[in-house]
């Protein structure tokens, strides 16, 4: 049986680097970020772009599910309202499929200090900080399994994962 991992959380929570974590611990894994679908510059948010990037992120992940190569794959995008995530599923084949829909959750210190490390970086601007903190909160109402991850290392909450 094939499993599809849905993974979301806020952005500087840590999605991307655990999923390649976990892409390489779990046997036949493949990894799509929601990011890599909308990749644009400038980036804008209409109801046209919306619905291109969830055809998208529907087509590879149909095309993931349906390849006989991959039992598990996962996917990660930012999903901080309940209508995205069922978005996303109804567009997908899945029966057959176990669907483990996972929130990263983090407190606003720990993401705080991960994002200020970021915007430091220069590979995210100043912003991005009380953007994301203003949807912490959010992620508590999805029907997703949380995982605390503010004091775990990527390696540990891609185990902590592993074991839903």
């Amino acid at each position: 049986m094939k499993t599809l991992y849905l993974i979301g959380g806020t952005m500087g929570v840590g999605k991307t680097t655990t999923c390649q974590i976990l892409k390489r611990e779990l046997p036949k894994a493949v990894f799509l970020d929601g990011d890599w679908c909308w990749d644009a510059d400038p980036f804008v948010v209409t109801p046209e772009t919306q619905s291109m990037v969830l055809g998208n992120i529907a087509y590879l992940l149909n095309s993931f599910l349906s390849c006989s190569e991959y039992e598990n794959v996962i996917f990660c995008w930012v999903m901080h309202q309940q209508a995205i995530v069922d978005t996303v599923l109804t567009a997908l084949h899945t029966e057959g499929v176990a669907v483990k829909s996972i929130s990263l959750m983090c407190s606003a210190e720990a993401l705080t200090e991960r994002l200020r490390r970021d915007v430091e970086a220069g590979v995210r601007q100043e912003d991005v900080i009380a953007r994301s903190l203003e949807r912490i909160p959010l992620y508590e109402a999805l029907n997703t399994v949380k995982v605390d991850v503010s004091s775990l290392t990527p390696e540990e909450a891609a185990e902590a994962i592993e074991k839903i």
